[in-house]
């Protein structure tokens, strides 16, 4: 089963990233990175970005990584190709808390996520501790 984790390079990316370590590791399972990038960006520098991100969980954790780095304005849908792309069989995604009033409403990148993948989602948050799968 390959695991992907979209991830940022924030504190949301980098608990998605330990979470999906963590299950890769225990389920000697592929694991693929999907940090979206913006359309402008130049693609020496996100080359160069993917290969720095791959060595870091790679010198950091022993764990063999593959980095996607789609380009698009719509987060969400380019997270789920890779998702189908590669038959996933979970998602570990970073989510943010919510205000009462920013549950209300829709339209965020997570919650797009949550409710078109074909795939569980694993959602996690900063400060929740990456167990071990059983």
């Amino acid at each position: 089963m390959t695991i992907v984790v979209g991830y940022r390079p924030d504190q949301f990316g980098e608990v998605a990233l330990a979470h999906g370590i963590t299950r890769a590791r225990a389920t000697s399972s592929p694991l693929v990175l999907v940090h979206v990038v913006r359309e402008g960006d130049r693609p020496g520098v996100r080359a160069a970005e993917a290969e720095q991100l791959r060595a870091e969980v790679r010198d950091k954790t022993g764990t063999d990584v593959s980095v996607r780095q789609p380009t698009g304005d719509d987060s969400a849908e380019e997270v789920l190709q890779v998702v189908r792309e590669v038959n996933a069989g979970l998602l570990i995604i970073g989510i943010r808390p919510r205000t009462a009033v920013g549950k209300l409403l829709m339209g965020s990148t997570a919650q797009r996520i949550l409710m078109d993948s074909p795939v569980p989602v694993l959602a996690v948050k900063p400060g929740q501790a990456a167990a071990a799968v059983l």
